[in-house]
């Protein structure tokens, strides 16, 4: 793949990595090949779960590459620039095959945003995860105003990005901003044990979990449930539907063609 960003496949699983020593922060390169990697995961139809991770035991990502800073500041139409980066992040975020992400380590800023796009996160015990960006005379930019207190309540993501101050692994579980902790070093082991019991299951089934969750958060119940409904019956279209009622009545596995 490119110079900073791999994708590995393994029984319908793509292991995507960046690598971006020493801190695998994001810099113009990681932006632009984290868009062409997750470009392919989403056309591969051999890939149904995804993990998403940073090389090395330091960092899953220190946040964006504060180096090429000075050339933004005092810059007008920064805007565009932004949305560039919101564009990937996006990609990510609404990727139609469930995602889950490996913090491995100091997940601050835009690593900590990165992180906020996909739909289940790992932690190792040794990660920090937090929005340090007002210690620089900034604020979260790649997003984390917005995903943040969706899924951690308003006050409590107000806190984090006003104080700039980390969370531990532990205290993200507390939060709801980590759904699993595990000892350094095991976090891929973990996220492969999930990815494999996902990726089990139809694709069919699985986008639609996610578009139902994604856009019912975003909308009123009533609207939510009849989005559910509008899906539930695109369910009911699909061959692997029938798989998966055929098998369950001959009391055997399914055996899913994501059809």
């Amino acid at each position: 793949m490119g110079e900073t960003v791999s994708l590995r496949k393994e029984q319908g699983i793509g292991i995507v990595t960046i690598d971006n020593p020493p801190l695998n922060v994001m810099n113009q390169q990681v932006t632009k090949e984290l868009g062409e990697v997750f470009t392919d995961v989403e056309r591969d139809k051999e890939i149904i779960a995804v993990i998403l991770t940073g090389a090395g035991q330091k960092a899953f990502m220190a946040g964006a590459d504060i180096k090429e800073f000075p050339e933004s500041i005092g810059k007008q139409g920064m805007k565009e620039d932004v949305m560039k980066t919101h564009q990937m992040l996006n990609q990510i975020d609404f990727l139609p095959k469930p995602t889950i992400a490996v913090l491995n380590g100091l997940t601050f800023g835009g690593g900590c945003e990165l992180a906020l796009t996909c739909d289940i996160r790992i932690a190792e015990s040794h990660a920090q995860i937090g929005l340090p960006e007002v210690k620089l005379g900034l604020f979260p930019g790649g997003g984390g105003t917005q995903r943040l207190p969706r899924l951690i309540g308003e006050a409590k993501a107000k806190e984090l990005m006003f104080t700039g101050e980390p969370v531990t692994a532990e205290e993200g579980v507390k939060l709801g901003l980590v759904n699993h902790v595990v000892p350094e070093g095991e976090g891929i082991k973990k996220a492969t044990e999930m990815a494999s019991k996902i990726a089990g299951y139809s694709l069919e089934s699985l986008s639609r979990i996610k578009e139902a969750v994604d856009r019912g958060v975003e909308t009123g119940l009533y609207n939510g449930l009849e989005k559910e409904a509008e899906l539930f019956e695109e369910v009911f279209q699909t061959e692997d539907i029938k798989e998966g009622v055929q098998a369950f009545i001959e009391k055997r596995k399914p055996l899913f063609e994501h059809r």
